[in-house]
Formats: structure tokens, sequence, C-alpha cells
């Protein structure tokens, strides 16, 4: 079987995820067989209900992504074929890469002395450092095709970061679905080379159990590591992939 099977057994299937009937009257059937959808703490209602303008350009870049088996083939790098191409699918006016600074000010007051303040401090850089790579308005974004599985734990704490400032009120995270598997990429055969002809890796060997996959990010979010930023899981398919 998979790799994925033969992992650490952190891995989930959304055991708390929203009732995926939820999604019916939100995603279209046609995207519902083409990606593995997971909402958490509400993240569709939120998304569709509060902020119709990103739910439909969110809509219309799912409703067009597809991929081709050359780009999973092609070699990787700091920014592969398929993150290029997700970058094209938003435009740079509307979704920007995000990242958030913030100090905290504190106060102690007397418990029972109204308006004394104690004791009073600022806290430079409380937050500091956390990016997402799209946000537009309120709603939050982000790819994970092919990282280690800890860049899970990096999206959710920005996600959460952001959320607790009062910066966004949902996230997404596009990123492998469980059906792209073992048995999806040895059907692929060879990485290719940089002039496109046949490498000696196999291109499974790229997507070890160990790397991001919706399995790996369910189990983060069933273990509520999202903090309390409702969340959308999308998980690229088979169906998203052309033979090129």
């Amino acid at each position: 079987m998979s790799d994925q099977e033969e992992d650490d057994g952190l891995i989930s299937t959304g055991k708390i995820a929203d009732d995926p009937r939820s999604l019916e009257a939100i995603f279209s059937e046609d995207l519902r067989n083409k990606f593995e959808l997971y909402s958490y703490r509400n993240a569709g209602a939120v998304l569709s209900q509060s902020f119709p303008d990103q739910f439909k350009q969110i809509l219309e870049a799912l409703e067009a992504f597809e991929i081709t088996k050359t780009m999973i083939r092609e070699p990787g790098g700091s920014k592969g074929p398929i993150a290029k191409y997700v970058d094209t699918l938003f435009s740079d006016e509307d979704w920007e890469e995000t990242r958030i600074s913030a100090d905290l000010r504190v106060k102690l007051l007397h418990a029972k002395k109204k308006d004394t303040i104690l004791h009073e401090y600022t806290r430079e850089g409380y937050l500091d450092g956390h990016r997402i790579d799209f946000v537009s308005g309120r709603v939050a974004l982000d790819l994970e095709w092919n990282s280690k599985d800890q860049t899970y734990d990096r999206d959710l704490t920005a996600f959460s970061a952001f959320y607790e400032a009062g910066a966004i009120d949902v996230g997404v995270i596009l990123t492998r679905g469980t059906s792209l598997d073992n048995e999806f990429f040895r059907s692929l055969g060879k990485v290719l080379k940089k002039d496109g002809t046949d490498g000696t890796e196999d291109v499974y060997k790229k997507f070890g159990a160990s790397t991001t996959w919706m399995g790996k990010l369910l189990y983060r979010l069933d273990a509520g590591r999202n903090g309390g930023c409702p969340v959308l899981a999308v998980g690229i398919t088979p169906s998203c992939v052309r033979d090129e």
C-alpha cells in the first residue's frame, strides 16, 4: 500500500470536522467530486456567508484548477511549478502575501480602586514573523503541495495568530488529497530532468509519508492546532490532474 499507510499513525480522516452535509449547499456537486473538502468551526458557512466576494474568487480558482502530470514530475525547488500555477489563480491586487507584527500593551489595574493603574508596560514584537501566502480582507489561504508535514503547524499557528489578533476570520488550506497516494505517483514513472527527459529517481519517492497531504493536516485540525480559527481544508485529487 502507500507510504501514507505505513506512517507513524499521526493521521486522521477528519473525526471532528463539520458534518459534510453542511457543505452540500455551499459547494457544487462538481467541486465536491473534484476536491476533498473538510470544514472546521463552520469555516464553509463563514466563508460563503460573510465573505461572498472572496468566496466567489476561491470558487472560480477551484473550478479552473487543473495541473498536469508533467508539472508533478518536474524537479522541485524553492517554488515549484504547482505553487507558481496557484499564484496565477489569485489576483495580486486582491490577494497578497502578508506578515503580521504586533505589540502587546499590558495594564495591571487595582482590583478595588477603579481606574487605578498599578503597572503598565508594552511587550514589543509580541506577534512577529507569521506569514500567510494569500490574504484578502479577512480571508487567508495557504497552499501546501509537497513540504515537510510540520509546515502545517506553521500554517495553523499563523492562522491562529492572525485570527486572535482580529486580522482574519477564516482560513483555507489547499493541499494534496488522500487519493493522490503512492499508487497514483508510481504511475507517473520517473522525475523529469531540467531538459524534460526522464531522470533516474521515481516520482513516488518525492512524496513520502512525512510530507504534506490531507491525513496529516486533518490530524492537526482534529487536535485543535488552528486554535479558534475556522479552517476549510481542500484536497487536490486525481480529478484535478490532466494526462499531459
